[in-house]
């Protein structure tokens, strides 16, 4: 089973509603014994860090998630995906999980509006298992204004935005899609789907 961490956020419906049209196990779920028996955890979130990561401080979860995401397959979506990272600077400094190293700064791209919402296409920097049978032209859907900014080599794809914006990123079992993969077709089932595979 697939734990969907719900502490409040925005789109864990249209995930869990994701995960049940593929025919995979997950479940809703805010208790930590309930984290600790998954085999895999997706962090999903819409708003803003701090808030975030005061919900789920509230939530009791901070720890857990820390102690399990190192040990099984685990997804952070789009603010979930920004909550891995050592800091975010929403507003205020933040402490992030520090999942994987980096900070989450908002974007300045030059001409372009932020937020960046809509289509883009993902450039892949390196191998990656949730990229595992996709194409060199697949587009997914983004809705963001911050980005993270982290090492090259935990950086599996990125899209351009007036500069390069980091899309994809993995340091071992530890996943994650600025993205939105629920949202974003047959590109973003497949990520999902390739998600479920690495708990086989």
């Amino acid at each position: 089973m697939i734990a969907i961490v719900d502490y409040g956020a925005g789109n864990i419906f249209s995930v869990k509603n994701a995960m049940d049209y593929l025919g995979l196990p997950a479940e809703l779920t805010s208790k930590a014994d309930d984290i600790r028996n998954a085999d895999g955890i997706i962090l999903p979130g819409v708003g803003a860090f701090p808030w975030a990561m005061n919900m789920l401080t509230k939530s009791g979860l901070v720890e857990v998630i820390k102690e399990e995401a190192v040990k099984k397959p685990f997804l952070g979506i789009c603010l979930g995906m920004q909550l891995i990272f050592s800091k975010g600077y929403e507003f205020e400094e933040t402490d992030g999980l520090g999942l994987i190293d980096g900070q989450v700064r908002l974007m300045t791209p030059e001409g372009l509006s932020i937020p960046h919402i809509g289509w883009n296409r993902l450039e892949k920097n390196r191998e990656c298992a949730l990229m595992n049978g996709l194409g060199d032209d697949e587009y997914v859907y983004f809705v963001h204004s911050y980005a993270a900014e982290c090492a090259d080599e935990d950086v599996a794809a990125y899209c351009e935005y007036g500069s390069r914006v980091t899309a994809l990123v993995n340091r071992g079992n530890v996943y994650g899609a600025q993205f939105h993969p629920e949202k974003s077709g047959k590109t973003g089932l497949k990520i999902l789907s390739n998600f479920a595979e690495l708990i086989k």
